[in-house]
C-alpha cells in the first residue's frame, strides 16, 4: 500500500508546504485534504503558475489547487480503475462512503497488469508443506523425482533430468553430449543470453544465425550455409512458444551428422506436427523461472533420448561423484541440482498443466482477434496448420511509423507493462565476433519492431482486452512519429 503521508497535505498549509510533498514523492502531484476527504488536487505545474500569476510561497495552498479532479470509490474494480488512467493521469485518489482518503491507486505499482506471473493457486503450497513437515528441503527429497517423471510421461521415449534452472540444464546438455573445444554450435541471432552463454561455458564456437521473418525462430536455410567441417551440434530455439520448423531442422542434424538440442525454455506446451517439443533432439532444455508458464521459481529440466547420456548426466549433476561409492569422484561435475522445495512446486504445477495451457491459448486467442487488422500492427504471431504455440509471451511487430522506443513507457501510463523482443546478439559485445552472415536484418528488423504484452495465466478477458485496447490508443497517439 502507498504510503499516504507523502502524497497529502492539509488545507490549512501554505503553497511553500506543498512543494515541501512534492519534493518528497517525487511524482509531482498531491492530495489536498479536509479532515481526511479530498477537497482537491495540487500539481507541480499547479503550483507553478500559481506563483507566476501572484501568489506567494505563504499563500494558502487552496488558492492554488485544482478543485474538480477525478476520484473513485475504494471498492471500484480493478477493470474500472484501469479504465480512468490516462497519460496525465496516473494516480487516483480512492475514497470510502463518506469521501475520506483511503488508498491511492497507482498505475505504476499498484493497479499495474504485470507481464507475467505465476499462478500458484493449486497444492503448491501444500506440497511445500509436506517438504518441511518431513524436513526433505534439499534435491534428496521424493518430489524431484515425481517431477521428472511428469516430464517423461508428458514426452514419451526421453530421460529426464531436474536440475536448477534453465540455463544449467543448456550447460549439462552440451557438457554431457560432448561439444567442446573445436567445436562449432549453431544458435539464432534471436534469444535470450543463456543460450550462447552455455555454448561458451563449453569453451565451443557459437555461429550466430539469421532468424526466419515469419516464426521469428531460426532460419533452417541460412543454418546450412554455416555448416562447416567443425559444426557439432545446432540449437533451434523455440522462441516465445512459437515451435521451429522441427522437420527441417531434423533433416540438417541428420544430413550432415549434427547433435540436435532443443531449446525450450519458453516453450513448454507448445508442440510440432502433434508432438510436443523437447522430443525432436538429442536432448532438450526447459526453464521454470517464476515467469515462465511452469515455475518452480528457479529451476530446470533436460530430457534425454539417449539412456547412456542420461546416466552420465545425472552424476555430472552431482559433482561427478560415483553413485556407488560416496564421496569417490569419477569427473570434474557441477552442483546442478534442484531442492525439494522447488520441485514440490513444479509437481502441483505440471497438475494442472492443462488447465494452465488452456488458459495461454485463450489470452493469444483473444489478443488476436482484438489486434487482426489493427493499424500500425504488422505482424501477429503465426498460425501454422498442425502445430500449437504456446504463446508464452504473445509477441507483435509493429510499422515502422511508430516510435516504437515510446511503446513501452506509454503502455506503463495506463498500467500495462509490456517489454522489447530481445536484442539481436551479434549487436552485442560479447558476440559481435560469432557472426558469420553477410546480413542479420531480419534480426535487427525484429528486435526493432517487436512489444510483448501480458501474458500472465491469471488475466481475465477484460484485462486481455484493456491491454489490447491499450496497445491501439498507444500507437494512434504515436503513429507517423518515426523512431528511426
Amino acid at each position: 500500500m502507498i504510503d499516504l503521508d507523502n502524497f497529502i497535505l492539509d488545507e490549512s498549509k501554505t503553497i511553500y508546504d506543498a512543494l515541501q510533498v512534492l519534493q518528497k514523492n517525487e511524482r509531482g502531484i498531491l492530495f489536498i485534504t479536509e479532515s481526511h476527504k479530498v477537497v482537491g488536487v495540487a500539481t507541480d505545474g499547479d503550483l507553478r503558475r500559481s506563483l507566476l500569476r501572484g501568489l506567494s510561497l505563504e499563500s494558502n495552498i487552496k488558492d492554488a489547487m485544482n478543485s474538480k479532479f477525478t476520484a473513485l470509490p475504494v471498492s471500484a474494480s480493478d477493470s474500472l480503475i484501469r479504465a480512468s488512467f490516462k497519460p496525465t493521469l496516473r494516480l487516483i485518489p480512492l475514497c470510502d462512503d463518506e469521501g475520506n482518503l483511503v488508498d491511492l491507486a497507482d498505475a505504476q505499482k499498484s493497479h499495474r497488469i504485470p507481464l507475467l506471473e505465476p499462478d500458484l493457486t493449486g497444492d503448491e503450497l501444500q506440497y511445500v508443506v509436506d517438504c518441511m513437515e518431513s524436513n526433505w528441503i534439499s534435491s534428496q527429497g521424493s518430489y524431484v523425482r515425481r517431477f521428472e517423471k511428469q516430464f517423461e510421461e508428458m514426452h514419451g521415449g526421453t530421460h529426464a533430468l531436474a536440475v536448477s534452472n534453465g540455463t544449467v540444464a543448456l550447460h549439462l546438455a552440451f557438457h554431457s553430449l560432448g561439444i567442446g573445444k573445436g567445436d562449432e554450435v549453431i544458435v539464432p541471432d534471436i534469444t535470450f543470453a543463456a543460450t550462447i552463454n552455455a555454448v561458451l561455458y563449453c569453451n565451443a564456437t557459437p555461429v550466430l544465425c539469421e532468424i526466419d521473418s515469419e516464426t521469428l525462430c531460426i532460419d533452417a536455410g541460412e543454418a546450412e550455409k554455416l555448416i562447416s567441417n567443425r559444426t557439432k551440434a545446432i540449437v533451434p530455439v523455440h522462441l516465445y512458444g512459437q515451435p521451429c520448423d522441427m522437420d527441417a531442422m531434423r533433416y540438417l542434424a541428420q544430413k550432415y551428422n549434427l547433435l540436435l538440442i532443443e531449446d525450450c525454455a519458453e516453450a513448454i506446451g507448445s508442440s510440432w506436427r502433434g508432438q510436443p517439443v523437447g522430443l525432436f533432439g538429442d536432448a532438450a532444455t526447459f526453464s521454470f523461472f517464476g515467469n515462465k508458464t511452469i515455475s518452480t521459481g528457479e529451476g530446470g529440466m533436460i530430457l534425454f533420448k539417449d539412456r547412456e547420456v542420461f546416466e552420465h548426466a545425472k552424476i555430472l549433476r552431482d559433482h561427478g561423484m560415483n553413485p556407488s561409492l560416496k564421496y569417490w569422484h569419477d569427473h570434474v561435475g557441477f552442483n546442478y541440482r534442484l531442492t525439494n522445495i522447488q520441485a514440490a512446486i513444479g509437481v502441483a504445477q505440471m497438475e494442472r498443466r492443462e488447465e494452465i495451457f488452456l488458459n495461454k491459448l485463450r489470452i493469444a486467442a483473444l489478443y488476436t482477434k482484438i489486434l487482426e487488422g489493427a493499424p500500425g500492427i504488422s505482424k501477429l504471431r503465426p498460425i501454422i496448420p498442425g502445430t500449437i504455440h504456446s504463446s508464452w509471451l504473445y509477441t507483435v511487430l509493429l510499422e515502422r511509423n511508430i516510435n516504437r522506443n515510446n511503446i513501452i513507457t506509454e503502455l506503463l501510463k495506463y498500467g500495462v507493462e509490456s517489454r522489447p523482443i530481445f536484442y539481436p546478439l551479434h549487436m552485442m559485445p560479447p558476440y559481435k565476433k560469432f557472426s558469420k552472415s553477410k546480413s542479420l536484418k531480419n534480426s535487427i528488423t525484429v528486435s526493432g519492431c517487436g512489444r510483448s504484452l501480458p501474458s500472465s495465466i491469471r488475466m481475465n478477458d477484460e484485462e486481455v482486452i484493456y491491454a489490447a485496447q491499450c496497445l491501439e490508443e498507444v500507437i494512434s497517439n504515436t503513429q507517423d512519429n518515426y523512431s528511426d
